[in-house]
């Protein structure tokens, strides 16, 4: 039993250990103000197709990146399954992320999801960047995205 307890803590130690420096990178990388994701908003609501803010209220922190939720029932969602829900790219612009690898800030109401991933766009000042991403090939943008994205979090 002893055998079992140190081996156990052991392993506990070397989980920490590993998840420090990835909770790091992610508050490095992700889109967040005050750690914070998403501009508030509920990433379960998109989902639901109704993208709504959430209330610090029913806020959870996975990894670092805190999210805000609507209800209870959407926080028990996400918990359930975070990767799902979290957006790609950190919750950057995924067209900019796909031409250039930057990094450019997201209008919570742009939005597409593809392959089950939650996908935010910048749209400011007539500059619609999920209408350019759904014109152009989405197969290739998001293969260059998913490539970009790997080279900066590293």
């Amino acid at each position: 039993m002893r055998l079992f307890l140190i081996a156990f803590l052991a392993l506990a130690t070397c989980s920490v250990s590993f998840a420090q420096p990835e909770v790091a990178r992610r508050k490095r990388n992700f889109n967040t103000e005050n750690y914070v994701a998403m501009r508030e908003f509920d990433p379960v609501s998109y989902f639901q197709n109704s993208p709504k803010k959430g209330s610090s209220k029913f806020a959870y922190t996975h990894l670092g990146i805190t999210y805000y939720f609507v209800n209870g029932e959407n926080l028990e969602i996400f918990k359930k399954d975070p990767d799902k829900y979290e957006p790609a790219y950190g919750g950057w612009c995924a067209y900019t992320v796909a031409q250039n690898g930057n990094r450019v800030k997201i209008s919570a109401s742009s939005w597409k999801i593809i392959d089950g991933k939650l996908h935010l766009f910048y749209n400011f000042n007539g500059d619609d960047r999920l209408r350019k991403w759904n014109q152009g090939n989405e197969k290739a943008l998001k293969s260059a995205a998913d490539r970009n994205w790997l080279a900066k979090m590293h």
